[in-house]
């Protein structure tokens, strides 16, 4: 009988990416479970302090399920640990992010007793990274870029992930390939820092260009994606297919200048605001998403409204808030003027509140129009996916629909998070 695993995801687009691939190597020689596991394998994220509370509930939640059962702590949380930057109990066992090439032989250690923290090894090569459809699934994350090599003052990404590495345009095209035709329609470029795709054989800009030509893929789609990576050559090639969606998440942080500066970002305000622009000029059904920290050291009542001002002049369709979350081992835990927690948590929820109403007001331009909507899932009788501008839809009507289905629907209401779609039978 084989041994039983289950795994568990905390953090980013990049882990789930990394936890199907997990999944991939273990069923070769594991029974892969949701309950009653002999090794649990959870993939944590350090990058907040909720990341790692999140992670720290979860071990004491199996802990006390499954109190039989070893812990496998394994990515960007126990690259922390080793580092003496975090500190997490429960685990029986911990390996750096390198160990997921190697997740077979770590489930191994841990089920002969092994304990602590396992040595360093060197990661495989992104080229050998590969995933398999999860079943049920329709869209399918595609890892093609990994580490980073820039020093935001407030991330741990550097010292973690380390420099930046890219997977060859050739092997993303083949893993892209095998998904599609495993029945996957929609793929989803992912990197911990896209905008530094840089392969030996191109760029992103042709990297996307031989995506969309791959027969049966219906949707690409980009992840998240720094500045400095939009470029009138992307975008001319984003403009020349309509099976590209016209949705960028492009981190901002901050909308003040100064704090971007401390910030080490690389650009200011006006270059961020440039780079939205550009991208209306090719793709004018654009939408757009964001990540902001709110309550960075030194930031004054005057920065914060220079945010909220860029936030409105954007309209993000999807805006991620996060309070600063000072984590030890980064320069910006070193800064003086730090913002208080009150302040912090307050300017959270005002912008937040500003990202409700944009969001509602973006999602009432679409009444009454036509969008074709990529179907994912049957929920509470209801289906559900997303438009090409990666806004929530459900549908009512359209008899004999399933998922996978790609279909075209009259925008007749707005509801919440989602919009409501009619397909006439």
């Amino acid at each position: 009988m084989r041994p039983r695993v289950g795994l568990l995801t905390f953090g980013c687009r990049v882990n789930q990416y990394e936890t199907q691939m997990m999944r991939s190597l273990l069923a070769r020689g594991f029974d892969l479970v949701q309950d009653e596991a002999e090794v649990y394998v959870v993939s944590a994220c350090t990058v907040t302090s909720l990341a790692e509370r999140k992670a720290r509930q979860a071990i004491r939640r199996l802990r006390r399920e499954y109190p039989q059962a070893k812990i496998l702590l394994i990515g960007c949380l126990a690259d922390a640990v080793g580092r003496g930057v975090s500190d997490i109990r429960g685990a029986d066992l911990l390996g750096g992010n390198a160990w997921k090439g190697e997740v077979h032989e770590a489930v191994q250690r841990a089920l002969a007793g092994e304990r602590g923290m396992l040595p360093s090894i060197d990661p495989i090569p992104l080229d050998q990274e590969r995933v398999a459809r999860q079943p049920g699934r329709v869209r399918a994350f595609l890892k093609a870029q990994d580490g980073c090599d820039s020093s935001c003052t407030f991330c741990r990404t550097t010292q973690i992930r380390g420099p930046s590495r890219s997977k060859p345009i050739t092997a993303t095209v083949t893993e892209a390939r095998s998904l599609v035709e495993r029945g996957c329609p929609e793929v989803v470029l992912t990197g911990i820092n896209l905008a530094q795709y840089s392969p030996s054989d191109g760029d992103l800009a042709m990297l996307v260009r031989k995506l969309v030509k791959i027969g049966g893929l219906r949707r690409l789609r980009l992840g998240s994606i720094n500045p400095a990576g939009i470029t009138q050559r992307l975008l001319e090639v984003a403009a020349s297919d309509r099976r590209f969606c016209p949705h960028f998440h492009i981190p901002l942080q901050s909308g003040d200048d100064a704090i971007l500066r401390c910030m080490n970002r690389g650009y200011t305000a006006s270059f961020y605001l440039s780079r939205i622009e550009l991208i209306r000029r090719f793709l004018p059904e654009a939408t757009f998403g964001a990540d902001v920290i709110v309550g960075f050291p030194g930031e004054t009542e005057a920065a914060f409204a220079r945010t909220c001002s860029i936030v409105e002049e954007v309209e993000f369709v999807n805006l991620h808030v996060f309070r600063y979350s000072l984590r030890v081992g980064t320069q910006a835990s070193d800064f003086p003027r730090a913002v208080s927690d009150k302040q912090r948590r307050n300017r959270a929820q005002r912008l937040a509140q500003l990202a409700r109403m944009l969001r509602e007001r973006c999602m009432e331009a679409f009444l009454g129009r036509e969008e074709g909507v990529l179907v994912e899932e049957n929920r509470d009788g209801h289906w559900r996916g997303y438009t090409r501008g990666y806004i929530d839809t459900v549908l009512e009507g359209g008899n004999g629909i399933t998922a996978g289905d790609e279909v075209t629907v009259r925008i007749a209401g707005v509801s919440g998070d989602h919009l409501e779609g009619v397909k006439d039978d």
